[in-house]
């Protein structure tokens, strides 16, 4: 199925067949520009980058590289291919034809679904807006820009269902997402996550691996969709969030692995020693994977909540790979072990699987993130240190559900607030920290050179050298 880019928005869901839907989308196109251009890349408009475009939703060559200055990017709709005669897999319709249009008693809850998913895609860009300026290397900058404008299209992906099938109500939900803003006080995006700032490369990079990691587990609940034009949506914007969180792990890994190189070279140990010779501590590096697991695993929600039993029952929204689980696919007196507190302790209890449907998306976060964390010890120890990171406990610094508001070591002990302001500069990043990190951030613009605190890449994008100009700053 290929790509229409005769039209002012690109699409493969026929748009010139719709008047009306096209010519309000084309009425909000010139606020997403102008958008783009106010909280988009500062001072980045003017370079070539060499982006990505997708041509096709395809698995096979769905995309075209060449350089491209990021206004003239033309972002579209795509939808990925219709499964024919496709059924809702889980739920009280189970069995039932997917649906094409939105049923009236779901209207709400599917525009409530859409919308809070659309807000983080312009949010990420926002967050990370001023990243370019203290680039690590060409490399590095054309993946953030990559990252940027992928989210800005999928920013479009969730205001062409807004517009096709909420109308009106759908038209003003699709101008709000343009309204709201990263960190604002007034006018905020919906998830808290969004709204941290990412004032450094450390940071961005785990980011990507960790909050792109909840995208990906969001799309993939999503994709299980009985709304088949959501479905189709999310899974194609699962092919393009894949570079997202290589884009992270790789970051956070050549962090490491530049690191681990200075210490084994210089035989040093000692954090202060090794932040002398310009690169980041691995304490430092724990302290920020603590943070931005426990801000990204609060982004499930409540461990129990009945808004998620309602839009599984209801075939909106399924869980990560509903297909390939063996239970009834309707979970009525299931039930799903839960963490709570008992006299002082953590206990595990039984709840009701419906209302634990976020435990259960979370705890697939959690298991699909250690992964990761495994193979950046791989690099550490194959330098020869004994240090490991490790995920910190899920109750740790938690802000959403029964775990909030305890104070819970990154070991899983529950202590008293004085431990823990004791402690919490040993556990998040500390102002000191971040002045140090950021201390090192400063552009690198020659071809093929990287900054002092960060390895190369193992290979370049799209088969190119990582010494290749990947921007051209005219």
């Amino acid at each position: 199925m290929g790509v229409d880019y005769s039209q002012k928005i690109p699409n493969n869901v026929d748009l010139s067949g719709d008047k009306a839907l096209q010519r309000a989308l084309e009425h909000w196109q010139p606020g997403f520009l102008d958008w783009w251009r106010d909280m988009g890349p500062d001072g980045a408009q003017g370079y070539d980058v060499y982006l990505r475009t997708a041509v096709s939703v395809e698995p096979s060559g769905w995309a075209h590289f060449d350089y491209l200055r990021m206004p003239d990017y033309r972002w579209g709709i795509f939808l990925a291919p219709q499964v024919r005669a496709r059924e809702i897999h889980f739920g009280e319709h189970k069995g039932s034809p997917a649906w094409q249009d939105v049923p009236g008693e779901h209207r709400a809850n599917l525009r409530r679904i859409i919308v809070t998913q659309g807000d983080t895609e312009p949010a990420s860009v926002e967050q990370q807006r001023h990243l370019g300026k203290t680039a690590p290397s060409l490399y590095d900058l054309r993946n953030l820009f990559q990252v940027n404008v992928e989210e800005g299209r999928h920013l479009w992906a969730m205001v062409y269902l807004l517009h096709r099938y909420f109308g009106r109500d759908g038209r003003e939900e699709a101008g709000a997402l343009l309204e709201r803003r990263s960190g604002d006080a007034d006018k905020p995006r919906i998830l808290g996550a969004f709204n941290e700032p990412t004032p450094d490369w450390l940071a961005y990079f785990m980011f990507t691996y960790f909050t792109d990691r909840d995208g990906k587990f969001q799309l993939c609940a999503l994709a299980e969709s009985g709304f088949d034009p959501l479905a189709r949506t999310t899974r194609f914007m699962l092919t393009e969030e894949a570079h997202h969180m290589f884009v992270g792990e790789s970051g956070v890994s050549r962090v490491i692995q530049r690191t681990c190189e200075v210490m084994r070279e210089r035989r040093l140990e000692d954090p202060v020693d090794v932040r002398a010779q310009g690169v980041i501590d691995l304490p430092t590096i724990q302290r920020y994977l603590n943070f931005h697991y426990s801000v990204t695993i609060d982004l499930f929600g409540a461990d129990q909540s009945s808004n998620a039993a309602t839009f599984y029952s209801a075939g909106l929204k399924g869980r990560f790979e509903e297909t390939k689980r063996t239970d009834d696919h309707v979970l009525k007196g299931a039930t799903y072990p839960i963490l709570a507190v008992d006299d002082g302790r953590f206990v595990m209890r039984d709840a009701p699987m419906l209302n634990a449907l976020n435990e259960v998306l979370r705890d697939d976060f959690i298991k699909d993130s250690l992964q990761g964390i495994a193979r950046w010890n791989k690099v550490i120890e194959k330098q020869g240190l004994a240090f490991r990171l490790q995920a910190p406990h899920k109750a740790f610094n938690r802000r959403i559900g029964t775990l909030a508001g305890l104070h819970v070591t990154p070991e899983g002990q529950i202590v008293d607030e004085r431990t823990w302001q004791a402690g919490a500069r040993e556990w998040l990043p500390s102002d000191d920290d971040r002045a140090f990190v950021a201390s090192l951030m400063g552009p690198v613009k020659d071809v093929g050179k990287f900054a002092s605190w960060i390895a190369p890449p193992a290979r370049g994008i799209n088969n190119q050298p990582a010494d290749f100009e990947y921007v051209r700053f005219n």
